[in-house]
C-alpha cells in the first residue's frame, strides 16, 4: 500500500516554516556534511574487513572520493525531504474504559507482518491485538481488543515474527521470553534463563527462527523457535536494555546498554564485539537500523545519535562513527520509544509529545502535542503534568505512526 506520505512531492520551504527558523542548525549542519566528506576517502582502512561483515555481497566503494555536486545534491535531497512535512495530523484514538488508568501504561506497540494488527503491552500485564482499521474508524465509540492475553508479570517489550504472522514474543519484569500464538490467544513456550528483568526481545528478520533478548542480569540470549534452551549467551559489563538483529544480515546484531554503549557483534564470532560505538553520555535505551550501513540510537542523555558502521573500528571504543546527534525532546530518565521510516525518525519525549527527525539534519521536522482525553468524548481533561511518550511504532506499509503515552492513551499519527 503507497500513501500520500511517500507521494506527497517535494517543495521548497519558505518564510515562516521549520526552515526559516532552524536556518542556523541548518547551515551548521552544511558545514558538518563538507567536513565528513573530507575523510571518508581514507575511511575504507578504519575496518579490516572493509565492508560491514567479511561475507557481505555488496561492499561500499569507500575510495571514491565526493564531488562537490555529490554534496550539494545530498544535502539538497536530506533538505527536501525535511521540508515536505511540516506536523502531525491525528487519523485515529484509542476509545478504551482502560485509557487514563494508571495501571495501563503501555511500555511497547507494533505492527504485525501484514500490518492489520496492533499489539500493546505493558504494566497492565496485557498483550492487547487491535485492528488497526477499526482504530482509524471515528464512529467507533469504544475500541475493544481483537485478543487479549494475560502474563504472570508487567511487560517490557513485545515483537512480531515477520515470517509467521501468529508469533509474538514478549519479555517482562520477572526476565521470562514467551512466544505466544495470537490465533489461539495462547502462549506456546517460555523461557526463563534470565535472572532479572527482560528490557527487549526482537526476531531475526533474515532467519525468523531465531530471537534475542536482553536483560538487567548483563547478558543477551539467543534463542531458537522449539528450542527451550538458549543457543547461546553473550555476556556483557552493564544492563542491556534494548536489541536489534539487522534487516539485512544474518549475522549482525547490535544491542545498547546502561554503560553508555552501543555494541555490535558478528554472531558467528561471539568471543567479543565485532566493535563498539561510544557517544552517548547515559543509557543507550532504543536501537534501530536505518539502512544495512547506518544505525540510529536514543539515550536518556537527550538524544538521538546516527552511526556509520563503515567507520566502526574492531578495536576500542568508535566514537568516530557518531555522524550526527539529534537534538529537541526531552528524555533524561525514562524509555521514550523510537521507530524509522524511509530516512525519517520518530521517538517520544518526557514533555508528553511526539518528535519527527530527518536522518541527515540534526533539529527536529516537528512535535506533536500528545494531551490527556476523556476515551468516550475525546476532550482533553486534566493536564499533561508527569506524563511521556512511551512507546511509537512505524507502519512500513501504512506510513502512519502509532504512539502511546504513559497515560494509557495510543494514537495513530500521520505527518502532513
Amino acid at each position: 500500500m503507497t500513501s500520500g506520505f511517500l507521494r506527497r512531492p517535494y517543495s521548497l520551504p519558505t518564510v515562516g516554516t521549520n526552515f526559516s527558523r532552524n536556518l542556523r542548525q541548518l547551515e551548521d549542519a552544511y558545514f558538518f556534511m563538507r567536513s565528513q566528506s573530507q575523510t571518508r576517502k581514507s575511511s575504507s582502512v578504519a575496518h579490516p574487513d572493509k565492508g560491514l561483515l567479511s561475507n557481505r555481497e555488496r561492499t561500499p566503494d569507500l575510495s571514491v572520493k565526493q564531488t562537490a555536486s555529490d554534496l550539494k545534491e545530498e544535502f539538497f535531497d536530506g533538505l527536501c525531504k525535511f521540508a515536505r512535512y511540516s506536523k502531525f495530523e491525528a487519523r485515529g484514538t484509542l476509545r478504551s474504559g482502560d485509557v487514563l488508568n494508571c495501571a495501563n501504561v503501555i511500555r511497547s506497540i507494533g505492527f504485525d507482518r501484514d500490518e492489520d494488527y496492533i499489539a500493546a503491552a505493558g504494566v497492565s500485564k496485557k498483550i492487547k491485538i487491535y485492528e488497526f482499521a477499526a482504530l482509524l474508524d471515528d464512529s467507533v465509540d469504544l475500541h475493544y481488543p481483537a485478543v487479549e492475553m494475560s502474563n504472570n508479570s508487567k511487560l517490557s517489550c513485545v515483537c512480531w515474527n515477520s515470517y509467521m504472522r501468529n508469533y509474538l514474543a514478549s519479555t517482562d519484569y520477572d526476565g521470562t521470553i514467551k512466544i505466544w500464538d495470537v490465533v489461539t490467544a495462547q502462549g506456546f513456550s517460555q523461557h526463563m534463563e534470565h535472572q532479572k528483568r527482560a528490557w527487549s526481545v526482537d526476531f531475526s528478520q533474515a532467519d525468523p527462527k531465531k530471537f534475542a533478548s536482553g536483560s538487567d542480569d548483563c547478558s543477551l540470549k539467543l534463542w531458537a523457535i522449539n528450542e527451550k534452551n538458549s543457543v547461546s549467551t553473550i555476556w556483557n559489563p552493564a544492563n542491556v536494555c534494548c536489541v536489534q538483529f539487522s534487516p539485512h544480515s544474518t549475522n549482525l546484531l547490535v544491542f545498547g546498554c546502561a554503560d553508555n554503549l552501543i555494541y555490535c557483534y558478528d554472531l558467528r564470532h561471539t568471543q567479543i564485539p565485532w566493535c563498539t560505538l561510544a557517544g552517548h553520555g547515559k543509557t543507550v535505551s532504543y536501537i534501530k537500523f536505518l539502512d544495512s550501513e547506518s544505525i540510529v540510537s536514543a539515550s536518556t542523555d537527550n538524544t538521538l545519535k546516527l552511526w556509520d558502521l563503515k567507520k566502526a573500528n574492531s578495536d576500542g571504543f568508535s566514537s568516530n562513527a557518531c555522524t550526527l546527534t539529534y537534538r529537541g525532546h526531552t528524555n533524561e530518565k525514562n524509555f521514550v520509544g523510537l521507530s524509522t521510516l524511509d530516512g525519517y525518525i520518530a521517538c517520544g519525549s518526557e514533555t508528553n509529545e511526539v518528535y519527527s527527525y530527518y536522518r541527515s539534519l540534526p533539529m527536529p521536522i516537528t512535535s506533536h502535542a500528545f494531551g490527556s482525553s476523556d476515551p468516550i468524548s475525546g476532550t482533553k481533561i486534566g493536564n499533561d503534568d508527569g506524563n511521556f511518550v512511551s512507546s511509537v511504532c512505524w507502519g512500513q506499509k501504512t506510513n502512519m505512526l502509532v504512539a502511546a503515552n504513559s497515560a494509557g492513551s495510543l494514537k495513530i499519527l500521520q505527518m502532513v
